[in-house]
């Protein structure tokens, strides 16, 4: 087991340190593990989720179609027609990032989202940086929300058997996506305090076309497919990943068929994050490695020296995940964490839903507390710095900290006082 905790250590400070190469790191190290640990191809092969893997590759390619279509920037358009005020344009507007981002990327989200938002800004002579932080904090929180918001919530669904369903309406109680919009509410109540001396006029402002509609049936059907295959009983575990390559798979064809547009596939395909799969593909064996050589156990034994008491327990995983993800990537932390929250809830004696569940809070709504703690951070501050904004790490806190907080406690009263 030491042999195996120092690979393991290494190879988590290796990703902090080499951010650009961590997918080639995580390879790597599966490598090392599945010497160390004598994997054979088949091992490998089975220790690889590729439910998950496809899943995030199929949503992200069908998420790319959605956004050609301008379906989105239309949407946004209704949303700035309804509102009187920049403090209102802000707060539906991140609103509106953090629906779109239930079912969407959240980097994605942002990139559709902060056009807009630097337009109003444009057009009213006033700073975008506050706006367009907001929107980026509210994609992040809603990644929880549903069974594709997010890698983190295509990690747990993995690690529980969830169905899309699940997510609404699990165990005899409401699902997560009711504990995010919970969050999402109490976040919005900040948001407008932020907010409320912001009272300029909203100005209409031209209106996005949009001339294919199909791209929205894909995603939507996307959806639906995954809701009725929560209903199938003994399917395939790779079942969801097949229908979200399947649909991206339609979306591409009805392109080079019917569209005559021959970029469609390079296109598509450079909008897939080959980057987090490579990462995650390394991650599933080098996770597998360490729960072979016991790490798993150990880590979950040293959890449970804090005491038998579930409540503490969930607290600890709670905030401390809310600090890790603060400044490092949740994903491989999540990846991580997954199997020992499991067995320390075998440890205890309880079902796993609760600590599972208080990690995704804490880990998902966590990045926010710093401009690098989330990509969607990052991906807003890099539009902002290409606008010739420079948005310093104090302006950042002042929204991300409040907000974070906010939404962080709402979350982790709810899920105590539904599965405890």
């Amino acid at each position: 087991m030491i042999p195996a905790l120092i690979a393991f250590g290494v190879t988590y400070v290796l990703l902090l340190t080499f951010q650009k190469f961590r997918p080639y790191i995580a390879i790597a190290s599966a490598v090392v593990f599945s010497v160390m640990c004598g994997f054979n191809l088949g091992d490998v092969w089975s220790a690889i989720d590729w439910n998950v893997l496809m899943m995030i590759a199929g949503t992200m390619g069908t998420v790319y179609l959605f956004i050609e279509s301008k379906m989105p920037d239309r949407l946004a358009d209704i949303i700035i027609d309804k509102v009187p005020n920049v403090k209102w344009a802000i707060v539906w507007l991140s609103l509106f990032a953090g629906i779109i981002s239930a079912f969407v990327d959240n980097v994605a989200t942002v990139l559709m989202i902060a056009p807009v938002a630097l337009d109003i800004s444009k057009k009213l002579k006033i700073n975008p940086v506050p706006m367009i932080i907001a929107i980026a904090v509210s994609s992040n929180l809603q990644g929880a929300a549903t069974l594709v918001g997010d890698t983190t919530s295509i990690l747990l669904g993995g690690a529980l058997d969830m169905t899309f369903l699940d997510f609404f309406w699990y165990d005899g109680m409401p699902g997560l996506f009711w504990v995010v919009q919970a969050g999402a509410v109490a976040s919005a109540i900040i948001l407008m305090w932020l907010f409320r001396k912001e009272k300029q006029p909203i100005e209409s402002h031209s209106k996005t076309v949009v001339s294919d509609y199909f791209p929205t049936v894909l995603l939507l059907g996307t959806i639906v497919l995954l809701i009725i295959a929560s209903f199938i009983p003994n399917k395939p575990a790779e079942t969801n990943g097949y229908i979200c390559i399947a649909l991206m798979i339609i979306g591409i064809l009805r392109e080079l068929i019917f569209k005559k547009n021959k970029s469609i596939v390079k296109n598509v395909f450079k909008e897939i994050d080959f980057f987090t799969l490579g990462l995650l593909a390394g991650l599933f064996v080098v996770i597998a490695g360490i729960e072979d050589r016991g790490v798993i156990t150990a880590i979950s034994s040293l959890f449970l020296k804090l005491g038998n008491n579930p409540f503490l327990i969930y607290t600890v995983i709670v905030w401390a995940s809310v600090l890790f993800s603060a400044f490092i990537d949740n994903i491989p932390y999540v990846a991580t964490m997954l199997p020992v929250v499991m067995s320390m809830s075998d440890k205890l004696g309880m079902e796993p839903t609760l600590l599972c569940f208080g990690l995704l809070v804490g880990a998902t709504l966590g990045g926010n507390l710093t401009p690098i703690g989330a990509s969607a951070n990052i991906t807003g501050i890099g539009i902002l710095r290409g606008e010739g904004h420079e948005v310093k790490t104090g302006d950042f806190m002042r929204i991300g900290i409040p907000f974070t907080l906010c939404a962080v406690l709402c979350g982790y009263i709810l899920v105590w006082l539904f599965w405890c």
